[in-house]
């Protein structure tokens, strides 16, 4: 977890609340984590405000049928953050489809 993270990140609560194992971060995939780190990257870059992503993430797991699956958690904050990124035109859904399948078919792509 970056030491510069904000504690409105950290201290997410209720369905939103990172999982975590005896206080650490959990990820059980690294696009998990690349996920995570992007979307804390850009509001800590002045991208948008936490609060913009915690809605949309809590929307996202509301919607979905429950489930304690740590990816389940991060498939909802990669979809948060994708229409995040699309709502403040940051990324076409073009752009991010193709990256999307850049990265599932492991090619190699500019960051």
């Amino acid at each position: 977890m970056s030491a510069d993270m904000g504690n409105e990140i950290s201290d997410m609560r209720g369905a939103s609340a990172l999982p975590r194992n005896n206080g650490e971060l959990v990820f059980a995939a690294p696009w998990e984590a690349r996920a995570f780190g992007i979307a804390v990257a850009l509001n800590e870059g002045g991208v948008y405000a936490w609060g913009d992503f915690q809605r949309r993430l809590a929307d996202e797991i509301a919607a979905a049928p429950p489930d304690d699956h740590v990816s389940a958690y991060y498939e909802r904050w990669l979809a948060s953050l994708e229409k995040l990124l699309l709502d403040y035109g940051m990324v076409t859904r073009e752009e991010l489809d193709a990256r999307t399948a850049a990265y599932e078919a492991d090619e190699p792509h500019e960051d």
